[in-house]
């Protein structure tokens, strides 16, 4: 079930978020899942999972994390170093991939990807594969932190509008202070109001639209129940709808 993995490099985007590239041979993944990392401690291994970040066929997985004081392990993951090593599970698994997406005549053509924090490692993935690009004529991502400093790949996902200048929008929502060409506010609160759909120029329909959510219990909530105001359903495999999720933890 596990196997070492070692850190060949990482990234500090603050002094809680972090990134860590690791050297583990866990086999294909798709992009969108996740592995487990843990440590024995303690004399019990503690284990959480971790969204893959780069996507597949790298010979390395990419995990952005951030350090919580009361955590068990985070803590731990931020103090290791390059050369260090750390137990990663030995397949990837998850169900937050556009695998899980209708693919059909009537498919939506807009594929919306919604993300508070670290849940935005998931799309990063997805985004650096080339589906979302060949299967949907737009592609929105709304990336919601608390702070400016939070937004991890920033760089990264400037250089996609520049790739994709018609598209790939961007929506970035910085709650607790103003940043240019953001909202000041949350992600359900610009879907409530519109604010989203108007910066970028795209609206959301049940007919025209793909809403993959992924983030804190209370995005999720909040954002679904305006989406299905809207009368989008949630997507099940037997019963195909528009609102993909996965909560954060």
């Amino acid at each position: 079930m596990w196997i070492e993995g070692e850190v060949i490099e990482r990234i500090d985007w603050n002094d809680k978020l972090f990134s860590l590239k690791i050297k583990a041979d866990i086999g294909p993944f798709i992009a969108g899942q996740f592995i487990k990392l843990s440590q024995i401690i303690d004399d019990k291994r503690i284990g959480r999972a971790y969204s893959i970040v780069n996507a597949p066929g790298s010979d390395f997985i990419e995990v952005l994390a951030v350090s919580v004081s009361e955590g068990k392990l985070s803590p731990n993951l931020q103090q290791l170093s390059v050369g260090d090593v750390i137990d990663v599970s030995t397949k990837a698994a998850g169900f937050m991939t556009l695998d899980e997406i209708p693919s059909s005549p009537t498919e939506g053509k807009q594929l919306w990807l919604m993300a508070t924090g670290t849940a935005v490692g998931p799309f990063i993935s997805m985004l650096d594969t080339l589906e979302p690009w060949s299967r949907f004529e737009k592609v929105i991502l709304v990336y919601g932190v608390r702070e400016a400093k939070d937004l991890a790949y920033l760089d990264k996902l400037k250089q996609m509008k520049l790739q994709y200048p018609e598209q790939f929008k961007l929506v970035l929502s910085v709650t607790r202070e103003k940043y240019p060409d953001s909202m000041n506010c949350r992600i359900s609160t610009g879907l409530q109001s519109g604010e989203i759909e108007k910066s970028v120029g795209v609206s959301i329909s049940p007919q025209k639209s793909q809403v993959m959510l992924c983030g804190n219990p209370e995005m999720l909530r909040d954002a679904n129940s305006i989406l299905v105001e809207r009368g989008l359903t949630k997507n099940l495999r037997r019963t195909p709808g528009q609102i993909t999720q996965e909560k954060y933890w």
